[in-house]
């Protein structure tokens, strides 16, 4: 299915025309990120457009661009197998026009490869596909990728990313909730800004009976500073938090939550297509 973005092309030329001094990230909305290093290498993590399954899952926010008009990618990084995180219609046309790598946990793979088929429809090699676990350590550009812990029920296999670049450090944890292995991870690297999906426990239909389930897929406000507290977070910033229908919350909650704790040191809010500088 083709995806219309709300704001054309702009988001994906301000990445292009972009000249960081370090590292600037921007945020896709939902979980999706886009980073690009001093050296121009650009990384995109949990990228996802597409609007949901109403009324199951409403998208609340705009579609930022269309995944055909990113012209610059190194490579594409997953967390976990979620749709909205591992989504053909938004990452397999950056992998085709780009060139760029899917770097992914086995079950994400899975989706990408076989569930959802991405190269029945667009000229990706095998080659482009490549499985990462924890412990790993990539190199793409000028970018150092440490594949970590994650800690999601609701996923199979979920992973974090360390992503480093000339002194700078940014943590993406998906959907994971706090881990026994969040202080080794906090005390190991210097997170200068760390990302965490924060939202509300809400209802959402059942995917058989379409009656309304309990559901928390995202931190609250104490498990996010849980978390943001002991990976030792410099500055935290929220996600996901705008993005079901039933499931969003508000982020500036999370000061009441943070001042009283020596982690994070700031809070870093953002709103989708915002840009933030390391």
């Amino acid at each position: 299915m083709a995806i219309e973005s709300d704001w054309g092309d702009w988001l994906p030329n301000a990445i292009a025309d972009a000249t960081p001094e370090r590292i600037a990230v921007w945020y896709l909305g939902c979980n999706g990120f886009a980073m690009k290093a001093s050296d121009g290498t650009t990384l995109f993590v949990d990228p996802y457009v597409g609007l949901g399954d109403p009324p199951r899952t409403t998208r609340m926010i705009p579609v930022p661009f269309n995944p055909e008009d990113i012209e610059e990618a190194d490579a594409v990084l997953a967390t976990h197998e979620h749709t909205d995180h591992v989504h053909g219609p938004s990452q397999a046309p950056i992998l085709e026009s780009t060139g760029a790598d899917l770097y992914a946990p086995d079950d994400s793979l899975a989706v990408a490869r076989d569930e959802e088929d991405w190269q029945a429809d667009h000229d990706i090699d095998d080659d482009q596909f490549v499985e990462v676990s924890e412990g790993d350590t990539l190199e793409v550009g000028g970018f150092t990728i440490h594949v970590e812990d994650a800690c999601d029920a609701d996923a199979t296999h979920p992973v974090s990313y360390v992503i480093e670049h000339e002194g700078q450090t940014v943590f993406h944890g998906g959907d994971t909730k706090p881990s026994d292995e969040f202080t080794r991870i906090g005390e190991e690297y210097e997170i200068d800004l760390g990302i965490l999906a924060f939202g509300t426990v809400g209802t959402v239909p059942d995917k058989e009976t379409g009656e309304p389930v309990r559901t928390r897929w995202y931190n609250d406000e104490n498990q996010a500073i849980e978390a943001a507290s002991d990976l030792q977070f410099d500055r935290f910033l929220p996600s996901h938090w705008d993005m079901w229908k039933g499931l969003t919350a508000d982020p500036t909650v999370l000061h009441h939550h943070a001042r009283g704790f020596e982690y994070p040191e700031a809070l870093e809010l953002v709103e989708i297509g915002d840009r933030v500088d390391l």
